[in-house]
């Protein structure tokens, strides 16, 4: 059997040997292995040694991982956040050696994410208005529209996002606790006024602003989808599933991590009043299609893009609105929402593609002895 290569961040690295590694099944991905005959070694990019071709890296053994000098994989599924520029370099170098690294970058900037679909005229009419997050970007969206979203550029699982709202007379901004993320705060503004700590905000990180578009509710809170993308065996793009985030009672923010609730996207759907739709499963095909068309637009732009979590909206009157790409999708949504075989079936298909890219490769360059160590 081969080896593929699985590349965590630190924290899920350390955790392995007492299986704890939270949200990232290994589990899963020794179960998805075997259905292809290959043995997953879970690595970080620092325990590669580039000019020796070799790796650092977990194996199991019976119950257990033991950490082993290994020959580095032909093919790679990188599984990390690194930041913009961060070790770009080192990956770049293990690409022009032959390894196939996919989902080379997975932390993608929402304005560059934005422009590139933003090219398609099929696309475009799905994106919300965004523009740069500046103060007057904000007060030029504060003029068009009552509610205005302000977005990290870089951010992920819903951190450090605001929101702008007219409402009684006059503008509120509600925003998580610096310290306590869990602790959202709604702020009173004076007319004309932003607060100081916004400002230090927009000079201290580059972020996005956008009109927030008005989405459906379950049982009186927004939701949006989550839909898995992912290349399998034969290359070739699929929707793995999908399930709806809803948001707590307390934010509009309905990421899982931020205090989200997960649920069955047809039962959410099949809920009277949710949408103004008579037909669920007409609306999860078009889901299906728009993200297919998403997913092939950015996989023009994006190197070795093959698996992607995308984040869509619903209007109450059913119109279908992008909201962002994930490239580090966290699967573990599809177990809270009781679908666990779609849950398996998210770890299974980057394994298959694996295959797949390794069958394609030369010989030599899968025939490395992967059973042993070198020392």
């Amino acid at each position: 059997m081969l080896h593929v290569g699985v590349m965590l961040n630190p924290a899920t690295y350390r955790g392995i040997p007492a299986m704890r590694t939270r949200y990232e099944s290994i589990a899963n991905y020794e179960d998805a292995g075997l259905s292809y005959e290959l043995i997953p070694c879970f690595l970080r990019l620092e325990d590669i040694h580039i000019a020796t071709g070799t790796c650092r890296a977990f194996v199991k053994h019976g119950n257990e991982y033991r950490q082993m000098i290994l020959p580095l994989p032909p093919v790679i599924h990188n599984r990390t956040l690194y930041r913009q520029n961060e070790n770009a370099s080192d990956i770049n170098k293990l690409v022009q050696k032959g390894f196939y690294i996919f989902n080379e970058q997975n932390r993608f900037h929402k304005d560059h994410i934005h422009a590139i679909l933003q090219e398609d005229p099929l696309l475009r009419i799905h994106l919300p208005k965004t523009l740069q997050g500046n103060l007057s970007s904000i007060h030029t969206l504060m003029e068009e529209t009552g509610d205005v979203v302000i977005k990290p550029s870089s951010g992920s699982v819903g951190r450090g996002i605001m929101r702008l709202r007219h409402s009684r007379g006059g503008w509120t901004l509600q925003c998580a606790h610096p310290a306590i993320p869990e602790r959202w705060s709604t702020l009173r503004l004076n007319v004309g006024e932003l607060p100081l700590f916004l400002h230090k905000r927009l000079l201290q990180v580059p972020h996005i602003v956008q009109e927030t578009m008005p989405l459906a509710l379950y049982n009186n809170r927004p939701f949006d989808v989550r839909v898995s993308v992912q290349r399998g065996y034969g290359g070739i793009w699929g929707v793995t599933g999908m399930y709806a985030k809803i948001a707590p009672s307390h934010t509009f923010v309905s990421n899982v991590a931020q205090g989200g609730t997960a649920r069955s996207l047809l039962e959410v759907l099949s809920q009277k009043e949710t949408v103004q739709t008579s037909n669920a499963v007409r609306l999860m095909n078009e889901l299906e299609r728009l993200s297919l068309q998403i997913v092939h637009r950015l996989a023009q732009n994006l190197p070795r893009l093959a698996d992607v979590g995308l984040d869509l909206g619903i209007t109450h009157k059913g119109k279908i609105v992008f909201i962002e790409c994930n490239g580090r999708d966290q699967r573990y949504g599809f177990s809270q929402a009781g679908m666990h075989n779609v849950w398996k079936e998210t770890y299974s298909q980057p394994m298959a593609y694996a295959r797949w890219l390794l069958e394609r490769m030369p010989s030599s360059d899968t025939e490395r002895s992967p059973g042993r160590p070198l020392y």
